[in-house]
């Protein structure tokens, strides 16, 4: 029996064609924890991320990171530091890189946002 995890005829990119999608940062419902999911190019090679939630001001509240990724779909919850209400204002960033964070390949921004979480959302 053959399991087939990857689509048999999808193209998978090198390392250097590979980008990110879509980002999208949603707030749960106990407005404590937020839920990053992260679409990302079919690939060969498994890229890193970095996940970073900062505030309007700029402040770092929550981060993550996932190393040598092995889907095309992600979805992260992430923990808020401050007991600040989250706002419109915060902004999530996903950096891939395969080697050096300090050089990543491609970089999204998304807004947070209050819509519900729903886990049939296909990530």
């Amino acid at each position: 029996m053959t399991i087939d995890l990857i689509p048999p005829n999808l193209p998978l990119l090198p390392p250097e064609e590979v980008r990110i999608e879509q980002v999208r940062a949603t707030l749960y419902p106990d407005r404590r924890r937020v839920r990053v999911e992260v679409s990302i190019t079919p690939f060969r090679e498994r890229p890193n991320l970095e996940i970073v939630l900062r505030n309007g001001a700029g402040r770092v509240v929550a981060s993550a990171s996932a190393v040598a990724v092995m889907n095309f779909r992600l979805a992260f919850t992430l923990h808020l530091r401050d007991s600040a209400d989250p706002s419109p204002d915060y902004l999530a960033t996903v950096i891939l890189y395969y080697d050096d964070p300090q050089s990543p390949q491609d970089e999204q921004d998304a807004p947070l946002t209050d819509a519900p979480v729903t886990p049939s959302q296909g990530y």
